[in-house]
């Protein structure tokens, strides 16, 4: 009887450990739009819907891979299909709030170069500390605190 038990206790606690391993991103690595601007679907396929587009660095949280296609999530929670030739392993960050600071070194008493509104994508040169080094698509370069970004 107790042999009994533990077996259904094993069975138990590893589909538990499976299902909750099916349930991460499939890919674990930095992966970010490297094209100016890409096409979000709504499902894996170019005669899907056109849901949105985002612009090049925007960091992607790669959840399903079908085919030449990856489903992700955002920094919002929402989702869509990209094809994976309009991504790369970019290092990359977007703007989480509103009226952010760029400044030109990785500290609050640096000068303030510009300000970025939530949704700005970054792709990430260096990091110090809780400091971001980024470079938008544009060419603009200048420090982000880590705590106004995502991921």
């Amino acid at each position: 009887m107790i042999g009994r038990r533990f077996v259904i206790m094993s069975a138990a606690v590893g589909m538990t450990i499976w299902i909750i391993s099916m349930a991460q991103p499939v890919l674990a690595e930095p992966f970010a739009v490297s094209v100016p601007e890409a096409n979000i679907r709504s499902g894996p396929g170019q005669s899907k819907d056109l849901l949105w587009k985002v612009e090049k660095y925007h960091p992607l949280d790669i959840v399903e891979k079908k085919g030449d296609w990856y489903r992700f999530r955002d920094f919002e929670g929402d989702e869509g299909w990209i094809h994976k030739s309009l991504v790369d392993k970019i290092p990359a960050v977007i703007v989480k709030q509103n009226n952010c600071n760029v400044r030109s070194g990785p500290d609050t008493k640096n000068e303030t170069l510009f300000k970025v509104e939530k949704g700005i994508p970054f792709k990430v040169l260096k990091r110090e500390g809780k400091w971001l080094q980024v470079q938008h698509a544009d060419g603009d370069t200048g420090w982000i605190h880590s705590s106004l970004v995502w991921p």
